[in-house]
């Protein structure tokens, strides 16, 4: 639809229509259009070198256990 030059306001309420309380916010529909509208093909996120990496082992799912 962004393709179409149809807006994110308008995008988001036909989803809303069709996906009800499974819709995606405003917000993350103008992030998509916005990637599409980039060029890219995909509305996964780029890694950033400021995130932070998540890694589930027994270790850290002990170490959560022990916080709680």
């Amino acid at each position: 639809r962004t393709a179409l030059n149809i807006q994110a306001k308008d995008i988001h309420e036909e989803l809303c229509f069709v996906c009800g309380d499974e819709t995606p916010s405003l917000k993350t529909i103008e992030e998509w259009s916005k990637y599409f509208r980039e060029g890219r093909e995909e509305a996964e996120d780029e890694v950033r070198s400021d995130s932070l990496a998540i890694e589930i082992t027994s270790e850290n799912i002990e170490q959560v256990c022990i916080v709680y």
